[in-house]
C-alpha cells in the first residue's frame, strides 16, 4: 500500500513538471524576431516565456500575451490577446502575429530559437543580449 501511494505521488508530481519550451532553454530569455520565412524582419518584435504555460512579448506596436501548454518540441498558442495601438509598423505586426499563430514546432539551440510549421513557414529569433 505504501509503495502504491509513493508511486501515485511521484506520478502526480511528474505530471506537473514543465514540459514546454520554457524548460528546454527558451525560458528566462527575451527572444528578438530576426526573420520571417527567411526574410529579415526590419521592425522590432519580442517573445518570452514568463512562466509555465504563458507566452508574452512586444510586437512592433502592441504588447501581447497568449497561452501554450503543449510539450516540447510542439508549439501551439492559444488566442492571442494584444493591446490596440496603431503605428507605422502595424502591417509588420499583423504579419508577425499571423505567422506566430500558425507555428507548430519549436527548436531551441542556445541563443537561437526557430518556430516552424508543416507548410514550410519559419520564424527565427535570437536571444537578446
Amino acid at each position: 500500500m505504501r509503495i502504491a501511494l509513493i508511486l501515485a505521488l511521484t506520478f502526480a508530481a511528474a505530471c506537473k513538471a514543465d514540459e514546454t519550451a520554457r524548460a528546454y532553454g527558451a525560458g528566462d530569455k527575451t527572444w528578438v524576431l530576426t526573420e520571417i520565412d527567411g526574410q529579415p524582419f526590419s521592425a522590432t518584435a519580442t517573445l518570452n516565456f514568463p512562466e509555465t504555460g504563458k507566452i508574452a512579448g512586444q510586437g512592433p506596436c502592441n504588447g501581447y500575451a497568449t497561452t501554450m501548454s503543449v510539450p516540447y518540441p510542439w508549439f501551439e498558442t492559444g488566442p492571442l490577446r494584444a493591446t490596440r495601438r496603431t503605428c507605422p509598423e502595424i502591417a509588420d505586426e499583423s504579419r508577425y502575429f499571423n505567422a506566430l499563430a500558425s507555428m507548430t514546432l519549436i527548436e531551441v539551440l542556445g541563443d537561437v530559437m526557430i518556430l516552424k510549421n508543416e507548410k514550410g513557414r519559419e520564424l527565427l529569433f535570437r536571444a537578446a543580449d
